[in-house]
């Protein structure tokens, strides 16, 4: 990928987003710092640019469509094109979310931002993609999305609180990010899934053990896969997570 390679990140006005932008950032790339909340979008550009990284904001809100239009219009006209999307923004939904006591709204809006907002963007991003020598899109899942993970005993690997809506709404975007690695095969484009772990943000209320910095490593590393890289995983720092 050349020094020109162009990047979006969603939801990188804060945590994990943040600094997948930094440290895409840091490679000589063009980062689109992709948010809805105008004054956190230019504050995180200003940040970013303050450290070298050639960033610039995109206005974008996932779950509305003529803002993921625009931004896609709005990266054409300003970038030039786009080399790779990383899907991050995202929420847990509110709570509560114990099956027994579950509010649907809460299910509803989880998948919203989770997954049909990822879809959204995906779809608007993938003309410009399509046109990249080595394009890459990554999207940011979650351990607790693993059924494996979900099902198995304490203990031995079980990952999460009871949830039905925002562990769920990672296993939906599982299966999305391999239906996309599915249709684009034949394509250059590779399509990939991943875990940051438990990332000390806003989402956990700041209880995770690992820096934003850490969790954004995995995303880093799938959006400069080489073009023999994987598509359709799911991986984490250690490697793959089983499905």
């Amino acid at each position: 990928m050349s020094e020109r390679t162009v990047a979006l990140v969603t939801g990188a006005n804060k945590g994990i987003g943040y600094e997948i932008a930094a440290g895409l950032g840091a490679l000589g790339w063009r980062v689109g710092v992709g948010a809805r909340d105008e004054r956190r979008r230019e504050t995180a550009v200003a940040a970013l640019r303050a450290d070298g990284v050639d960033a610039f904001g995109v206005p974008l809100d996932v779950t509305d469509d003529a803002s993921v239009t625009a931004a896609a219009r709005l990266l054409e006209e300003r970038a030039g094109g786009l080399d790779v999307l990383v899907n991050n923004a995202g929420v847990t939904g509110g709570m509560p979310q114990q099956p027994g006591g579950a509010d649907v709204a809460t299910v509803r809006a989880a998948v919203e931002v989770n997954v049909i907002g990822v879809v959204r963007v995906t779809e608007a991003m993938l003309p410009l993609l399509r046109r990249s020598a080595s394009p890459r899109i990554v999207n940011m899942s979650s351990g607790v999305g693993s059924l494996t993970r979900q099902s198995a005993s304490a203990g031995e690997g079980q990952t999460g609180p009871l949830s039905v809506a925002y562990a769920p709404s990672k296993s939906m975007l599982n299966a999305v990010t391999v239906q996309y690695a599915r249709a684009l095969a034949d394509t250059s484009i590779l399509v990939n899934a991943a875990c940051p772990g438990f990332t000390a943000t806003d989402l956990n209320g700041f209880r995770g053990v690992r820096t934003p910095q850490q969790g954004a490593a995995v995303a880093v590393r799938l959006a400069t896969l080489p073009d023999d890289g994987p598509t359709g995983g799911f991986f984490e720092d250690a490697g793959v997570v089983p499905w």
